[in-house]
């Protein structure tokens, strides 16, 4: 120590800080193990409350988000107790709008369906392949019919109607469709019967038994258009115009829904549950922030004796405080790295249990701890910060400490 400590012009290099900052974990390995892993559990416990409400807000917002162009658009209809359909006057009017990209227009009339022996009836959804994108639907299983493709998509109750298993299986089959169009003006149920000419092939089913059973048609496999449409979903060219078309269309009479209000609703909500998990792993961070505080106190009081011999050698007040904080700093990062891993390796133990468990039965794999990589780098410096903190008091006290009266304490 003595060569350490020669000239007393010369301070401590951070190589020497840090050489004598490590003695600590040799001299006493118990104390100084335990204060670490204090702090490890309490950033551990932060780590992974937070990355629970991350991952909760991904899964839900990744449920209603599934393509990016579905949150620039709306979905625009009339209020079911005015009984009026989109006409293609109506439709070219909203598609001339300023600040309109696109728009997918889909007519809903009754349909029966046959393949082989069975039949069903149906509602029969008639859509372009860009509905898919815009409403960020996508079958869970099979795929959407591509631009020109004369195909369906049923969903699983429709499915069942004609005794085909809601699985892979089922995909591929070719199906006769017949649809009514029939309006809200037609009297004793007539309407105007359209009947394929060619079977339509079955492409993707999705998996939704809350619904009657329904089914998306590709236009391409229909000669005669409909008359008026139920729905059209509409993209903004930039999604800073999607508060303004909503608004102009609201003037006009419409029902708007926009998937991007229920994301923002959703953030919302997400947002106050991941801070309520936080506050807690905080609470914990806080315990083990004030036993490592009680660490530092405890080994001053115990090298008093040593900081008088220090300064007796020649090392400044700034070197003795900068050894002090140069522990407290050590400790607390060496806290924070482990904290890290036990909370991201916690969190991937349960997301590996949980993705098991889905898989048994039938779903898919499950993500519930997301840790984003810019919280692991603020975790890092926070527990660094934490330990500069507890070792303040230590630090600017042994600058106040003369040799005298730290031999005194011997």
């Amino acid at each position: 120590m003595s060569e350490l400590m020669d000239g007393t012009k010369n301070h401590l290099s951070v190589a020497d800080l840090m050489r004598l900052s490590l003695r600590v974990f040799k001299t006493k390995p118990i104390r100084t193990f335990l204060t670490i892993m204090g702090m490890s559990v309490g950033i551990g416990t932060v780590m992974f409350l937070i990355s629970m409400g991350y991952g909760l807000q991904f899964i839900l917002i990744g449920k209603l988000v599934t393509t990016e162009d579905s949150l620039m658009a709306l979905g625009v209809s009339y209020p079911a107790e005015s009984e009026l359909n989109i006409d293609p006057q109506t439709m070219a009017s909203i598609a001339s709008m300023p600040n309109v990209g696109e728009i997918s227009p889909m007519a809903e009339f009754p349909g029966e369906i046959k393949v082989g022996g069975s039949t069903g009836l149906i509602i029969a959804r008639i859509i372009e392949p860009s509905y898919f994108r815009l409403s960020g639907l996508i079958p869970d299983v099979g795929k959407p019919f591509k631009e020109g493709e004369k195909g369906i998509v049923l969903s699983s109750q429709a499915a069942k109607l004609l005794d085909m298993p809601p699985d892979q299986t089922s995909i591929g089959k070719e199906l006769g469709l017949k649809l009514t169009y029939q309006g809200a003006s037609d009297q004793e149920g007539a309407g105007e019967e359209v009947t394929l000419g060619e079977p339509i092939t079955l492409v993707g089913i999705i998996v939704d038994d809350t619904q009657a059973p329904f089914a998306f048609v590709s236009a391409a496999a229909i000669d005669r258009k409909p008359p008026f449409y139920k729905e059209i979903l509409l993209k903004a060219t930039e999604i800073d115009y999607v508060e303004e078309l909503r608004d102009k269309l609201i003037e006009q009479g419409f029902i708007i829904s926009a998937r991007l209000d229920l994301v923002n609703q959703a953030k919302k909500v997400m947002n106050i549950i991941t801070t309520i998990l936080g506050v807690f792993g905080i609470a914990a961070l806080i315990v083990s922030a004030i036993g490592m505080f009680n660490t530092m106190i405890v080994g001053f009081l115990e090298r008093i004796y040593e900081v008088g011999i220090m300064k007796s050698l020649g090392a400044t007040d700034r070197d003795v405080k900068n050894l002090f904080l140069m522990e407290s700093l050590l400790m607390g990062l060496s806290g924070g790295v482990g904290g890290v891993t036990i909370g991201i390796v916690a969190g991937e133990t349960v997301n590996f249990i949980l993705s098991i468990l889905a898989q048994r039965l039938g779903g898919a794999p499950i993500r519930l701890f997301i840790t984003p990589g810019w919280f692991v780098i603020t975790t890092l410096i926070l527990s660094s910060m934490i330990g500069l903190i507890a070792g303040f008091w230590p630090a600017h006290r042994s600058t106040t400490l003369s040799p005298k009266e730290a031999f005194k304490t011997r």
